[in-house]
């Protein structure tokens, strides 16, 4: 068993779950990701859904595009945001049924 080497060969990996993390652990951030799920979601939608200001969200979308937890798409004047990695997107499936009231 190769248990310390295989550690040492995740420490990246784990300090990438660990800003994703960090970024996510915000309320309003946590609301943002229940409102995305599996699907892409204009900012728009995200305002409508989430209730505040579309200044206050994009700033909160910049941070977790920031830190890699979600990517873009631009479609003529509209931006759409959805999680960047399958693993997040694992987490926040779980996060989603456990706090926010949605299952699968």
């Amino acid at each position: 068993m190769d248990f310390p080497h295989q550690l040492i060969d995740q420490d990246e990996h784990i300090e990438q779950a660990a800003r994703a993390i960090k970024a996510m652990s915000h309320p309003l951030r946590l609301k943002i990701l229940c409102v995305l799920g599996e699907r892409e979601v204009s900012v728009q939608e995200i305002v409508e859904s989430v209730g505040t200001s579309q200044s206050n969200i994009s700033q909160h979308l910049a941070i977790l595009r920031d830190k890699g937890v979600l990517r873009t798409r631009k479609d003529a004047n509209r931006v759409y945001y959805r999680i960047a990695d399958p693993r997040t997107l694992k987490l926040i499936s779980m996060m989603r049924e456990v706090f926010c009231g949605y299952t699968h």
